[in-house]
């Protein structure tokens, strides 16, 4: 069966809520590319010290530059979330 990435897109990252949360990150991305910490194709992620999900948010005091693999490989719960 293959993938219908319209509807994927339609039906979870097309939402209101997903499209705030990307933009969110888009922003703590530009801040720091701005402030020459980061660049275009560099292959780091912006981590959020304090995740915005727990209250956190985009000031340059809240974000870290970090690989991939340290801002991706965080403990999770049974359902999947962050311990």
């Amino acid at each position: 069966m293959a993938r219908n990435y319209a509807a994927e897109y339609r039906n979870y990252q097309g939402t209101p809520e997903q499209r705030e949360k990307n933009n969110a990150r888009k922003r703590a991305r530009y801040a720091l590319e701005k402030a020459g910490r980061v660049h275009e194709h560099d292959k780091k992620d912006v981590d959020h010290v304090k995740p915005i999900a727990k209250g956190g948010g985009n000031n340059k005091s809240n974000l870290r530059v970090v690989s991939p693999s340290k801002n991706r490989s965080f403990k999770r719960t049974k359902n999947a979330g962050m311990k």
